[in-house]
């Protein structure tokens, strides 16, 4: 084809075409993920969205041939006796990459985490590896990532553990003390997996587990279960006074701090460039409005009660 110039020409054609179809589907999934109003909840009220995360994808993977010969290899057995125990963590696999979004879809996950505790401890010895390896997707850009480590491995279901959460908090009706409690909960458990991913999981071939992205995470995280906080002051506390409005004008300030604190962290590099612009730009827009709400309470407080 490099030595005939018409069809090094057409070639070149088809490439240019195949990669504007490409970047045209990246951009796609780059505002499908970014989105935040995917995962909201139904409810006909007026509410300030939360920012949620798509999970990651992860390609098929066959371990029957690896784990059979790693079997018959260093322990001794005849792999045949194993292969059903095999297929059904194969099958487990294969359902926690859709998992619902419930506590059913994290006890998947956890189950499947737990069982690569064990896989790593018989079967993926530091000094021989099995030559498998674990594709991963960028749950914000669908950039492929690839490893032999197991880690990376473990490091994207905790990930999408996470992710789950945030999904589960942002469909709560906060309009309600019960919604508003199970959203704070799950924001907080968010932040757990984040942090626990971020002190424990380095090198990480994707951006979205890079540490930058995950100290973001976890901020950003902090700051929406401080918002669920400020809500549920709000929904327990009706009565109309000083004490009340000042307080309401002290927690409407910690949501502004955290929030700003947030905003200050996606717009610090390599963050910057890769977090999604609806995201800063709803970070910076809640920071402005619970600043204004915390001087409307403390200009209540003030003018209306002597």
């Amino acid at each position: 084809a490099t030595t005939n110039h018409k069809v090094k020409e057409t070639v070149a054609l088809e490439l240019s075409y195949v990669n504007s179809n490409l970047q045209l589907l990246k951009e796609e999934l780059e505002e499908l993920n970014s989105s935040v109003e995917i995962y909201q909840n139904d409810s006909e009220a007026i509410s300030v969205p939360m920012i949620p995360l798509g999970l990651k994808e992860t390609r098929d993977l066959d371990l029957m041939d690896p784990l059979k010969d790693f079997i018959a290899d260093h322990y001794g057995e005849d792999a045949a006796l194993y292969e059903k125990e095999i297929n059904e963590f194969m099958d487990l696999r294969q359902a926690m990459r859709t998992p619902s979004r419930s506590e059913a879809g994290l006890e998947l996950l956890m189950e499947y985490y737990n069982q690569l505790y064990f896989l790593e401890q018989r079967f993926f010895p530091p000094h021989r590896p099995l030559g498998v390896f674990f594709h991963w997707y960028d749950s914000l850009t669908g950039v492929p990532s690839c490893q032999r480590a197991l880690a990376f491995e473990k490091g994207s279901v905790l990930f999408n553990m996470g992710a789950l959460y945030t999904q589960i908090g942002a469909r709560q009706d906060r309009q309600s003390l019960q919604g508003v409690k199970t959203a704070i909960d799950a924001f907080q458990k968010a932040a757990g997996c984040f942090n626990f991913l971020k002190e424990n999981f380095s090198n990480a071939p994707s951006l979205d587990m890079s540490a930058a992205s995950l100290n973001m995470l976890v901020r950003l995280m902090v700051a929406q279960v401080q918002e669920g906080v400020f809500e549920k002051f709000v929904l327990e506390n009706t009565q109309n006074n000083f004490i009340t409005n000042l307080q309401m004008a002290q927690e409407a300030a910690r949501v502004e701090d955290v929030y700003t604190l947030v905003y200050r962290t996606m717009m610090h590099p390599p963050v910057k460039d890769y977090v999604p612009f609806s995201w800063t730009t709803m970070v910076r827009v809640k920071a402005e409005h619970f600043k204004a709400l915390s001087h409307y309470h403390a200009a209540n407080a003030l003018c209306d009660f002597s």
